[in-house]
């Protein structure tokens, strides 16, 4: 990870009571430009957004004891960038109230959007991560701003709450090394609350658990640059009923796309850290509709490893369903073997291999055995997104 000083841009309104807008402030800055429809800033304080359109200006950070909520209905549309990004520190609370009716949405602000537009959202927990202190006592710095750290010992810590929320478009990079995903977890806790959320063309991972202990429920990740699901750096929660997917004609830039992709540790870096990842998946699509054989110069269209579990993780993965278009080669990767089935649906791996399952220093998982009938992840409770799911034949 690479040092980097924080790019925040803050622009503040005193105000106590409510805005003259009628979006309501209390105990600290806002961070609602004079337009009324600028968010950037640091918040301190609570505030409550009015249902409605605003535009994302740059960093927006909400600090130790702030609070932000967004109304359901609301879309936020963010200025083109790196520092285009919503990051709760530790303390910080983001409700994001939406209804499957009226979702929440951060997308871009450009007229024609694009994976990697925007910075995505970030939540900084105060729960265990991996590391070579005793487990609880570490802590890490956020990758995309080195001045708000992640971690801890509070299992149960609350980071607030995303409730039907669109994140499209997000991914932002920096570097190679500094890049954001559509939704980041560090840290983050089982006391934050984040269920159904549709995360749309990010430039690198839909999503990725930086440790933690946080529980999510009802994941749909469309055409994510690099990785569907990430896991790192000690997490220990279950992320379940959770759908990825790559359309037909869909390419990548990275070198090493996966659909899970599991370290125990940050990087590798950490082969005697305590507390290494184990969590569980319940209820898992994963879908690959490209073609093998794109010969299109730094862009690939098959999977690295639809699942990988390596570096430590230990993985509980149940009720899966993979599947690859005509036929193509699914590839699970688990400690040092990997197998491959060339069939179109994978429901039961654990009767077909059982590959070195305890090599120390790699990682184990376990794979259950599913039913004759198993269907990886329940799409029906996806209807609020619009999304138009592909007959699996």
């Amino acid at each position: 990870m690479m040092a980097m000083a924080a790019i925040t841009t803050t622009l503040t309104l005193t105000s106590c009571g409510s805005d003259d807008d009628g979006n309501d402030t209390s105990d600290g800055a806002s961070i609602l430009a004079a337009d009324g429809k600028t968010l950037m800033g640091n918040l301190t304080g609570k505030q409550t957004l009015e249902e409605g359109e605003y535009i994302l200006g740059g960093t927006v950070i909400i600090e130790n004891g702030g609070e932000l909520t967004i109304p359901a209905g609301t879309t936020i549309k963010a200025t083109k960038g790196f520092s285009s990004y919503i990051l709760v520190a530790q303390g910080g609370k983001l409700y994001a109230n939406g209804t499957s009716s009226q979702p929440v949405t951060f997308t871009s602000g450009e007229a024609t959007k694009k994976a990697g537009d925007w910075g995505g959202i970030i939540l900084n927990g105060k729960a265990p991560i991996s590391g070579a202190g005793a487990e609880g006592t570490n802590t890490a710095n956020a990758e995309i701003n080195n001045a708000y750290k992640y971690g801890g010992s509070d299992r149960a810590d609350n980071s607030g709450a995303l409730t039907y929320v669109n994140i499209l478009y997000a991914g932002a990079r920096n570097t190679a090394d500094i890049e954001h995903n559509g939704l980041t977890l560090n840290g983050v806790g089982n006391g934050t609350k984040i269920q159904n959320v549709y995360v749309l063309e990010s430039a690198d991972d839909a999503i990725e658990f930086f440790g933690g202990t946080v529980n999510v429920t009802n994941l749909l990740a469309v055409n994510p640059d690099d990785d569907m699901f990430d896991f790192t750096q000690g997490y220990k929660g279950t992320l379940s009923n959770c759908y990825g997917i790559w359309e037909d004609g869909y390419t990548s830039t990275e070198e090493d796309p996966r659909g899970v992709e599991a370290d125990g540790n940050l990087d590798g870096n950490g082969v005697d850290h305590v507390g290494q990842s184990d969590f569980i998946i319940d209820g898992m699509t994963i879908i690959n509709n490209t073609v093998d054989g794109n010969t299109t110069t730094g862009q690939k269209n098959a999977m690295d490893d639809v699942i990988k579990v390596r570096r430590g993780a230990t993985a509980t993965i149940k009720n899966t369903l993979v599947a690859s278009k005509g036929g193509g080669t699914v590839t699970i990767n688990i400690t040092t073997s990997s197998f491959s089935y060339t069939n179109e649906k994978v429901v039961d791996y654990v009767d077909k291999t059982n590959p070195d399952k305890n090599v120390v220093g790699q990682g184990t998982i376990t794979l259950t055995n599913p039913s004759a009938s198993n269907a990886g992840a329940n799409t029906s409770v996806f209807a609020w997104t619009n999304y138009s799911f592909p007959t699996l034949n």
